[in-house]
Protein backbone atom coordinates (compact mmCIF):
# COMPACT_ATOMS: atom_id res chain seq x y z
CA UNK A 1 0.00 0.00 0.00
CA UNK A 2 1.37 3.68 -0.79
CA UNK A 3 2.66 6.03 2.10
CA UNK A 4 -0.08 8.30 1.27
CA UNK A 5 -3.01 5.56 2.00
CA UNK A 6 -1.57 4.22 4.94
CA UNK A 7 -1.12 7.63 6.61
CA UNK A 8 -4.66 8.39 5.18
CA UNK A 9 -5.91 5.46 6.70
CA UNK A 10 -4.09 5.79 9.93
CA UNK A 11 -5.43 8.92 10.33
CA UNK A 12 -9.10 8.61 9.78
CA UNK A 13 -9.14 5.54 12.38
CA UNK A 14 -7.35 8.18 14.80
CA UNK A 15 -10.21 11.04 13.91
CA UNK A 16 -12.41 8.19 14.56
CA UNK A 17 -11.62 7.53 17.83
CA UNK A 18 -10.69 11.15 18.60
CA UNK A 19 -14.56 12.40 17.56
CA UNK A 20 -17.11 13.20 20.01
CA UNK A 21 -20.17 10.86 20.41
CA UNK A 22 -22.89 14.00 19.88
CA UNK A 23 -23.01 15.93 16.94
CA UNK A 24 -23.56 19.32 18.79
CA UNK A 25 -20.55 18.57 20.64
CA UNK A 26 -18.89 17.94 17.33
CA UNK A 27 -19.13 21.16 16.04
CA UNK A 28 -16.31 23.02 16.69
CA UNK A 29 -18.36 26.38 17.05
CA UNK A 30 -17.03 27.78 13.75
CA UNK A 31 -17.75 31.72 13.08
CA UNK A 32 -20.61 32.70 13.33
CA UNK A 33 -22.13 29.03 13.46
CA UNK A 34 -21.42 28.20 9.97
CA UNK A 35 -21.16 24.71 9.05
CA UNK A 36 -18.36 24.02 7.60
CA UNK A 37 -18.74 21.27 4.33
CA UNK A 38 -16.51 18.71 2.63
CA UNK A 39 -18.02 17.97 -0.76
CA UNK A 40 -17.03 14.66 -3.05
CA UNK A 41 -17.53 15.18 -6.46
CA UNK A 42 -18.02 18.80 -8.16
CA UNK A 43 -20.08 18.27 -11.05
CA UNK A 44 -23.01 17.00 -12.11
CA UNK A 45 -24.82 15.79 -9.12
CA UNK A 46 -22.49 16.31 -7.09
CA UNK A 47 -22.49 19.93 -8.01
CA UNK A 48 -26.29 19.74 -7.56
CA UNK A 49 -25.41 18.29 -3.93
CA UNK A 50 -23.20 20.33 -2.73
CA UNK A 51 -25.09 23.67 -4.20
CA UNK A 52 -28.03 22.33 -2.54
CA UNK A 53 -26.19 22.50 0.94
CA UNK A 54 -24.43 25.17 -0.10
CA UNK A 55 -27.61 27.43 -0.32
CA UNK A 56 -28.09 27.54 3.08
CA UNK A 57 -27.15 30.53 4.97
CA UNK A 58 -24.98 28.57 7.48
CA UNK A 59 -23.29 26.55 5.33
CA UNK A 60 -20.06 27.24 4.12
CA UNK A 61 -18.50 24.48 1.58
CA UNK A 62 -14.99 24.86 2.80
CA UNK A 63 -13.25 22.39 0.66
CA UNK A 64 -14.56 20.02 -3.11
CA UNK A 65 -13.03 16.94 -4.31
CA UNK A 66 -13.13 15.40 -7.63
CA UNK A 67 -10.81 13.87 -9.86
CA UNK A 68 -11.62 15.27 -13.06
CA UNK A 69 -10.18 19.10 -12.82
CA UNK A 70 -11.98 19.99 -16.22
CA UNK A 71 -15.44 20.04 -14.06
CA UNK A 72 -14.54 22.29 -11.47
CA UNK A 73 -15.65 25.67 -13.29
CA UNK A 74 -19.04 25.87 -11.54
CA UNK A 75 -17.63 25.59 -8.31
CA UNK A 76 -14.88 28.33 -8.94
CA UNK A 77 -17.62 30.28 -9.89
CA UNK A 78 -20.13 30.04 -7.60
CA UNK A 79 -17.73 29.05 -4.06
CA UNK A 80 -14.74 30.42 -5.12
CA UNK A 81 -13.09 30.43 -1.56
CA UNK A 82 -13.52 26.29 -1.55
CA UNK A 83 -10.34 24.56 -1.54
CA UNK A 84 -9.72 22.33 -4.76
CA UNK A 85 -8.80 18.96 -4.46
CA UNK A 86 -7.85 15.82 -6.74
CA UNK A 87 -7.51 13.63 -4.32
CA UNK A 88 -10.35 13.00 -1.56
CA UNK A 89 -7.97 11.59 0.72
CA UNK A 90 -5.33 14.14 0.69
CA UNK A 91 -8.60 16.51 1.46
CA UNK A 92 -9.69 14.33 4.44
CA UNK A 93 -6.13 14.60 5.61
CA UNK A 94 -5.49 18.00 5.06
CA UNK A 95 -9.06 19.61 6.25
CA UNK A 96 -9.53 17.34 8.92
CA UNK A 97 -9.11 19.85 11.48
CA UNK A 98 -11.46 22.74 9.50
CA UNK A 99 -14.87 20.31 8.63
CA UNK A 100 -18.32 20.22 10.43
CA UNK A 101 -20.12 17.40 7.92
CA UNK A 102 -19.36 16.07 4.21
CA UNK A 103 -21.93 15.45 1.06
CA UNK A 104 -21.26 12.83 -1.22
CA UNK A 105 -22.10 12.96 -5.05
CA UNK A 106 -19.66 10.74 -6.95
CA UNK A 107 -20.60 7.83 -9.01
CA UNK A 108 -22.35 4.81 -6.96
CA UNK A 109 -18.81 2.44 -6.20
CA UNK A 110 -17.23 5.39 -4.48
CA UNK A 111 -20.21 6.41 -1.92
CA UNK A 112 -19.62 4.21 0.66
CA UNK A 113 -15.47 4.53 0.94
CA UNK A 114 -16.20 8.45 1.27
CA UNK A 115 -19.62 8.49 3.68
CA UNK A 116 -17.44 5.95 5.53
CA UNK A 117 -14.36 7.63 5.99
CA UNK A 118 -15.88 11.00 6.75
CA UNK A 119 -17.93 9.46 9.39
CA UNK A 120 -15.24 7.73 10.84
CA UNK A 121 -13.63 11.44 11.31
CA UNK A 122 -16.83 12.37 13.08
CA UNK A 123 -18.64 13.61 10.02
CA UNK A 124 -22.93 13.84 9.55
CA UNK A 125 -22.84 12.86 5.64
CA UNK A 126 -25.37 13.78 2.77
CA UNK A 127 -25.29 11.07 0.39
CA UNK A 128 -26.75 10.43 -2.94
CA UNK A 129 -28.15 7.66 -3.57
CA UNK A 130 -28.08 4.74 -3.94
CA UNK A 131 -26.46 4.96 -0.57
CA UNK A 132 -23.67 2.57 -1.77
CA UNK A 133 -23.19 0.36 -4.57
CA UNK A 134 -24.04 -3.18 -2.53
CA UNK A 135 -26.05 -4.27 0.19
CA UNK A 136 -22.98 -4.96 2.63
CA UNK A 137 -21.73 -1.25 2.51
CA UNK A 138 -25.42 0.14 3.06
CA UNK A 139 -25.81 -2.07 5.74
CA UNK A 140 -22.27 -1.41 7.58
CA UNK A 141 -22.62 2.82 6.65
CA UNK A 142 -26.15 2.25 8.31
CA UNK A 143 -25.06 0.75 11.30
CA UNK A 144 -21.51 3.08 11.95
CA UNK A 145 -24.17 6.19 11.88
CA UNK A 146 -26.50 4.59 14.04
CA UNK A 147 -23.72 3.67 16.73
CA UNK A 148 -22.20 7.40 16.41
CA UNK A 149 -25.43 9.41 16.05
CA UNK A 150 -24.40 11.30 13.42
CA UNK A 151 -27.40 13.24 11.43
CA UNK A 152 -27.31 12.08 7.98
CA UNK A 153 -29.47 12.20 4.76
CA UNK A 154 -30.16 10.42 1.50
CA UNK A 155 -30.36 12.45 -1.60
CA UNK A 156 -33.87 11.34 -2.56
CA UNK A 157 -35.42 14.75 -2.72
CA UNK A 158 -38.65 13.71 -3.71
CA UNK A 159 -39.16 12.31 -0.14
CA UNK A 160 -39.66 15.34 1.18
CA UNK A 161 -41.53 17.34 -1.84
CA UNK A 162 -45.31 17.73 -1.67
CA UNK A 163 -45.96 15.17 -4.36
CA UNK A 164 -44.45 12.21 -2.33
CA UNK A 165 -45.47 13.35 0.61
CA UNK A 166 -49.07 13.63 -0.09
CA UNK A 167 -49.25 10.07 -1.28
CA UNK A 168 -47.56 8.65 1.71
CA UNK A 169 -50.31 10.62 3.68
CA UNK A 170 -53.01 8.76 1.59
CA UNK A 171 -51.75 5.56 1.81
CA UNK A 172 -51.48 5.73 5.82
CA UNK A 173 -54.84 7.52 5.24
CA UNK A 174 -56.04 4.28 3.68
CA UNK A 175 -57.47 6.31 0.72
CA UNK A 176 -57.63 3.54 -1.52
CA UNK A 177 -58.11 0.43 1.52
CA UNK A 178 -55.12 -1.60 1.74
CA UNK A 179 -52.62 -2.40 -0.66
CA UNK A 180 -52.67 -5.97 -2.58
CA UNK A 181 -49.91 -5.77 -4.99
CA UNK A 182 -47.59 -2.81 -6.41
CA UNK A 183 -46.10 -2.15 -10.17
CA UNK A 184 -43.65 0.69 -10.20
CA UNK A 185 -41.43 1.54 -13.37
CA UNK A 186 -39.05 3.92 -15.55
CA UNK A 187 -38.27 4.46 -18.55
CA UNK A 188 -34.73 4.81 -18.16
CA UNK A 189 -32.16 2.85 -19.91
CA UNK A 190 -28.79 2.38 -17.71
CA UNK A 191 -27.38 -0.81 -19.67
CA UNK A 192 -25.51 -2.04 -22.51
CA UNK A 193 -26.20 -5.31 -23.96
CA UNK A 194 -22.92 -4.99 -25.93
CA UNK A 195 -19.15 -5.60 -24.92
CA UNK A 196 -16.93 -2.59 -24.92
CA UNK A 197 -14.76 -1.68 -27.13
CA UNK A 198 -11.33 -3.38 -26.90
CA UNK A 199 -9.24 -0.15 -27.37
CA UNK A 200 -7.80 2.00 -24.92
CA UNK A 201 -7.85 5.53 -24.70
CA UNK A 202 -5.24 8.00 -23.41
CA UNK A 203 -7.46 9.64 -20.53
CA UNK A 204 -7.87 13.21 -20.71
CA UNK A 205 -5.47 15.13 -18.54
CA UNK A 206 -7.57 16.71 -16.14
CA UNK A 207 -8.76 13.29 -14.91
CA UNK A 208 -6.83 10.76 -12.87
CA UNK A 209 -7.96 7.82 -14.46
CA UNK A 210 -6.42 5.64 -11.25
CA UNK A 211 -8.48 7.62 -8.93
CA UNK A 212 -11.48 7.74 -10.41
CA UNK A 213 -11.23 4.18 -10.71
CA UNK A 214 -11.20 3.86 -6.80
CA UNK A 215 -11.85 0.69 -5.48
CA UNK A 216 -12.58 -1.37 -8.30
CA UNK A 217 -10.46 -3.27 -10.17
CA UNK A 218 -8.00 -1.61 -12.82
CA UNK A 219 -8.63 -1.37 -16.51
CA UNK A 220 -7.82 0.56 -19.54
CA UNK A 221 -9.78 4.06 -20.16
CA UNK A 222 -11.78 3.74 -22.69
CA UNK A 223 -13.60 7.15 -24.40
CA UNK A 224 -17.00 7.51 -23.41
CA UNK A 225 -17.25 4.24 -21.90
CA UNK A 226 -17.66 5.26 -17.88
CA UNK A 227 -16.30 9.19 -17.44
CA UNK A 228 -18.33 11.20 -17.36
CA UNK A 229 -21.79 9.22 -17.10
CA UNK A 230 -22.03 6.42 -18.66
CA UNK A 231 -20.47 4.57 -15.67
CA UNK A 232 -23.95 3.82 -14.85
CA UNK A 233 -24.29 1.14 -17.31
CA UNK A 234 -21.36 -0.45 -15.86
CA UNK A 235 -21.23 -3.21 -13.39
CA UNK A 236 -18.78 -2.69 -11.34
CA UNK A 237 -19.32 1.47 -11.01
CA UNK A 238 -23.22 1.90 -11.52
CA UNK A 239 -26.49 -0.08 -10.36
CA UNK A 240 -28.70 -0.16 -13.53
CA UNK A 241 -32.20 1.55 -14.29
CA UNK A 242 -32.94 0.24 -11.24
CA UNK A 243 -30.02 1.76 -8.70
CA UNK A 244 -30.74 5.33 -9.99
CA UNK A 245 -34.42 5.36 -9.86
CA UNK A 246 -35.64 2.60 -7.42
CA UNK A 247 -34.72 4.88 -4.43
CA UNK A 248 -36.66 7.06 -5.37
CA UNK A 249 -39.60 5.58 -6.93
CA UNK A 250 -39.81 3.17 -4.60
CA UNK A 251 -39.10 5.45 -1.40
CA UNK A 252 -42.92 6.29 -1.04
CA UNK A 253 -43.89 2.81 -1.93
CA UNK A 254 -41.70 1.87 1.31
CA UNK A 255 -42.72 4.97 3.25
CA UNK A 256 -46.25 4.48 2.94
CA UNK A 257 -46.58 0.96 3.25
CA UNK A 258 -43.78 0.56 6.18
CA UNK A 259 -42.12 -2.03 4.37
CA UNK A 260 -39.42 -4.02 6.09
CA UNK A 261 -36.32 -6.18 4.13
CA UNK A 262 -38.24 -8.32 1.01
CA UNK A 263 -38.65 -12.51 1.51
CA UNK A 264 -38.02 -12.50 -2.10
CA UNK A 265 -36.61 -11.35 -5.16
CA UNK A 266 -36.90 -12.94 -8.67
CA UNK A 267 -35.78 -11.27 -12.42
CA UNK A 268 -37.37 -12.59 -15.73
CA UNK A 269 -35.05 -9.98 -17.59
CA UNK A 270 -32.30 -10.59 -18.91
CA UNK A 271 -28.63 -11.13 -17.03
CA UNK A 272 -25.98 -8.85 -17.48
CA UNK A 273 -22.36 -9.63 -19.29
CA UNK A 274 -19.42 -9.15 -17.31
CA UNK A 275 -19.16 -5.25 -17.93
CA UNK A 276 -22.67 -3.60 -18.07
CA UNK A 277 -26.04 -4.20 -16.89
CA UNK A 278 -28.51 -5.48 -19.06
CA UNK A 279 -31.67 -3.71 -20.33
CA UNK A 280 -35.31 -4.36 -19.59
CA UNK A 281 -35.96 -5.60 -16.70
CA UNK A 282 -38.52 -7.05 -14.92
CA UNK A 283 -38.40 -7.60 -11.00
CA UNK A 284 -40.80 -9.07 -8.60
CA UNK A 285 -40.51 -8.83 -4.90
CA UNK A 286 -42.55 -10.28 -1.96
CA UNK A 287 -42.61 -8.28 1.41
CA UNK A 288 -43.81 -9.43 4.95
CA UNK A 289 -47.57 -7.47 5.46
CA UNK A 290 -47.80 -4.86 6.72
CA UNK A 291 -50.82 -2.96 8.58
CA UNK A 292 -51.34 -0.97 5.42
CA UNK A 293 -51.31 -4.04 2.92
CA UNK A 294 -54.43 -6.49 2.04
CA UNK A 295 -53.15 -10.35 2.60
CA UNK A 296 -49.98 -12.04 4.48
CA UNK A 297 -47.44 -10.64 1.97
CA UNK A 298 -46.88 -7.93 -0.94
CA UNK A 299 -46.27 -8.39 -4.38
CA UNK A 300 -43.65 -5.56 -5.58
CA UNK A 301 -42.87 -5.55 -9.08
CA UNK A 302 -40.45 -3.60 -11.05
CA UNK A 303 -39.95 -2.78 -14.84
CA UNK A 304 -37.98 -0.16 -16.36
CA UNK A 305 -36.55 0.67 -20.03
CA UNK A 306 -39.25 -0.49 -22.71
CA UNK A 307 -40.72 -2.70 -19.96
CA UNK A 308 -43.82 -1.68 -18.51
CA UNK A 309 -46.68 -3.21 -15.98
CA UNK A 310 -49.06 -5.69 -17.47
CA UNK A 311 -51.82 -4.63 -19.85
CA UNK A 312 -54.30 -5.32 -17.27
CA UNK A 313 -53.13 -3.30 -14.77
CA UNK A 314 -52.56 -0.24 -16.93
CA UNK A 315 -56.43 -0.67 -17.83
CA UNK A 316 -56.74 0.50 -14.24
CA UNK A 317 -55.84 3.83 -14.82
CA UNK A 318 -58.47 4.21 -17.86
CA UNK A 319 -58.07 7.14 -19.86
CA UNK A 320 -55.50 8.85 -17.63
CA UNK A 321 -52.03 8.60 -19.42
CA UNK A 322 -49.25 6.10 -18.83
CA UNK A 323 -46.26 8.43 -17.09
CA UNK A 324 -42.90 7.48 -18.16
CA UNK A 325 -42.03 7.18 -14.42
CA UNK A 326 -44.11 6.05 -11.29
CA UNK A 327 -45.95 3.69 -9.33
CA UNK A 328 -49.68 2.32 -9.48
CA UNK A 329 -50.81 0.90 -5.92
CA UNK A 330 -53.62 -1.42 -6.15
CA UNK A 331 -56.15 -1.44 -3.24
CA UNK A 332 -58.87 -2.79 -1.72
CA UNK A 333 -61.08 0.52 -2.46
CA UNK A 334 -59.49 1.80 -5.43
CA UNK A 335 -55.86 2.23 -7.24
CA UNK A 336 -53.69 5.58 -6.61
CA UNK A 337 -51.11 6.25 -9.97
CA UNK A 338 -47.67 7.96 -8.72
CA UNK A 339 -46.16 9.74 -11.16
CA UNK A 340 -42.18 10.59 -11.07
CA UNK A 341 -42.98 13.50 -10.43
CA UNK A 342 -46.27 14.54 -10.20
CA UNK A 343 -49.56 14.40 -7.71
CA UNK A 344 -51.19 11.00 -6.84
CA UNK A 345 -54.59 10.51 -8.74
CA UNK A 346 -57.02 8.19 -7.01
CA UNK A 347 -59.10 5.50 -9.44
CA UNK A 348 -61.69 4.89 -10.81
CA UNK A 349 -62.87 9.11 -11.42
CA UNK A 350 -66.24 8.32 -10.60
CA UNK A 351 -65.48 7.09 -7.33
CA UNK A 352 -63.36 9.39 -5.79
CA UNK A 353 -65.35 12.81 -7.95
CA UNK A 354 -65.32 15.29 -4.94
CA UNK A 355 -62.88 13.94 -2.68
CA UNK A 356 -60.70 16.03 -0.91
CA UNK A 357 -56.83 15.74 -1.74
CA UNK A 358 -54.81 16.65 1.45
CA UNK A 359 -51.80 18.31 -0.13
CA UNK A 360 -48.74 18.28 2.11
CA UNK A 361 -46.04 21.22 2.64
CA UNK A 362 -42.85 20.46 1.12
CA UNK A 363 -39.35 20.65 2.42
CA UNK A 364 -36.50 21.35 1.76
CA UNK A 365 -34.71 18.58 1.71
CA UNK A 366 -31.07 20.02 1.59
CA UNK A 367 -31.38 22.27 4.50
CA UNK A 368 -33.41 19.42 6.47
CA UNK A 369 -30.05 17.71 6.80
CA UNK A 370 -28.32 20.91 7.58
CA UNK A 371 -30.76 21.80 10.27
CA UNK A 372 -30.76 18.82 11.82
CA UNK A 373 -26.51 18.52 11.69
CA UNK A 374 -26.90 22.22 13.89
CA UNK A 375 -29.28 20.36 16.29
CA UNK A 376 -32.86 21.99 14.73
CA UNK A 377 -35.17 18.90 14.44
CA UNK A 378 -34.59 15.72 12.23
CA UNK A 379 -33.42 14.41 8.89
CA UNK A 380 -36.84 12.21 7.09
CA UNK A 381 -34.29 10.22 5.48
CA UNK A 382 -31.52 9.36 7.31
CA UNK A 383 -29.30 6.36 7.20
CA UNK A 384 -31.56 4.18 9.39
CA UNK A 385 -34.72 4.69 6.63
CA UNK A 386 -32.77 4.90 3.26
CA UNK A 387 -30.15 1.76 4.04
CA UNK A 388 -32.51 -0.51 4.41
CA UNK A 389 -34.57 1.17 1.38
CA UNK A 390 -31.37 0.96 -0.73
CA UNK A 391 -30.88 -2.62 0.69
CA UNK A 392 -34.29 -3.58 -0.91
CA UNK A 393 -33.30 -1.83 -3.77
CA UNK A 394 -30.25 -3.40 -4.64
CA UNK A 395 -31.29 -6.56 -4.04
CA UNK A 396 -33.08 -6.11 -7.47
CA UNK A 397 -30.04 -5.27 -9.71
CA UNK A 398 -28.26 -8.15 -8.29
CA UNK A 399 -31.10 -10.79 -8.74
CA UNK A 400 -30.14 -9.55 -12.48
CA UNK A 401 -27.38 -12.34 -12.43
CA UNK A 402 -29.76 -15.27 -11.86
CA UNK A 403 -32.51 -14.77 -14.16
CA UNK A 404 -36.13 -16.81 -13.31
CA UNK A 405 -34.44 -17.84 -9.84
CA UNK A 406 -36.58 -17.19 -7.02
CA UNK A 407 -34.00 -16.08 -4.88
CA UNK A 408 -34.84 -16.13 -0.73
CA UNK A 409 -33.52 -13.23 1.06
CA UNK A 410 -32.44 -13.68 5.02
CA UNK A 411 -32.35 -9.38 5.96
CA UNK A 412 -30.97 -10.65 9.21
CA UNK A 413 -27.98 -12.61 7.96
CA UNK A 414 -27.67 -10.60 5.13
CA UNK A 415 -27.77 -14.39 3.07
CA UNK A 416 -29.84 -15.39 0.53
CA UNK A 417 -31.22 -18.85 1.64
CA UNK A 418 -31.32 -20.82 -1.10
CA UNK A 419 -28.37 -19.39 -3.50
CA UNK A 420 -24.48 -19.24 -2.61
CA UNK A 421 -23.79 -17.99 -5.71
CA UNK A 422 -26.03 -14.94 -5.28
CA UNK A 423 -23.86 -14.50 -1.80
CA UNK A 424 -21.20 -13.73 -3.66
CA UNK A 425 -22.59 -10.26 -5.04
CA UNK A 426 -23.46 -9.30 -1.61
CA UNK A 427 -20.97 -7.76 -0.95
CA UNK A 428 -16.95 -6.98 -3.17
CA UNK A 429 -13.85 -7.12 -2.47
CA UNK A 430 -11.81 -3.45 -3.03
CA UNK A 431 -8.78 -4.11 -4.83
CA UNK A 432 -5.29 -3.63 -2.92
CA UNK A 433 -4.15 -0.33 -1.07
CA UNK A 434 -7.88 0.28 -1.06
CA UNK A 435 -9.39 -1.37 2.11
CA UNK A 436 -11.28 1.53 3.92
CA UNK A 437 -11.72 1.02 8.22
CA UNK A 438 -15.46 0.08 8.57
CA UNK A 439 -15.97 -1.53 5.55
Amino acid sequence: MPSSRRSFLRQTAGAALAAPFFVRDLLSKPPSGTLRIAAFGGDGMAYYTLDGVGRHSKVNIACVAEVDTARMEKVKQKYPNAKLYQDWREMLRKEKGNLDAACVGTPDHMHAPMAMSAMRMGLPVYCQKPLAHNIYEVRKLTEYARKKNLPTQMGIQIHSAKEYKTAVKLMRASAIGKVKEVYSWSEKKWGDMDPLPTRTDTPPATLNWDEWIGIAAPRPYIDGAYHPSNWRKRVDFGTATFGDMGCHILDPVFDSLALTAPISVRSEGPAPNSQSWALNSIIHYVFPATPYTEGKTLPVNWYDGDERPPKEILSLLGSVRVPGQGSIFVGTKGVMLLPHIGMPVLLPEKDFAGYQMPVEEPVNHYFQWVDAVMGNGKASAPFEYSGPLTEAVLLGPLATHFPKATLEWNSARMKFRNSPQANAFVRRKYRAGWNIKGL
